[in-house]
């Protein structure tokens, strides 16, 4: 269950898991918090390539910015991967270490 929770976080909460082991409960929570920063972050990427796009439509001098910017934005999208997989990694291994960035600052699932 503790690797599920970084492929489909909703599973351990829906069958009550997490409830019963402080390792699914912990997995669970950083599962659910990396679900959360990509939801964060897919917004955040639509927000700014929607409005770069908007912007090349008027002038076609921006072209190489829009494009710069969208393949960064493009490669962060590992970022997300790269957490899932330590996750995984992680709770294959029987460890609690926190995703780095963004898994010690937040507790959901208390």
């Amino acid at each position: 269950m503790a690797i599920l929770a970084y492929i489909i976080f909703f599973i351990p909460l829906l069958t009550g898991d997490y409830k019963k082991s402080p390792f699914v409960k912990y997995h669970t929570n950083q599962g659910t918090i990396l679900f959360i920063a990509s939801m964060i972050f897919a917004v955040a990427y639509s927000i700014v390539t929607g409005v770069l796009s908007a912007l090349i439509l008027r002038s076609f001098a921006l072209w190489g910015v829009w494009s710069a910017i969208s393949t960064i934005l493009g490669l962060l999208w590992l970022a997300p991967t790269a957490g899932c997989i330590y996750g995984i990694v992680n709770a294959a291994t029987g460890k609690m270490k926190p995703i780095p960035l963004i898994g010690d600052k937040y507790t959901i699932i208390k």
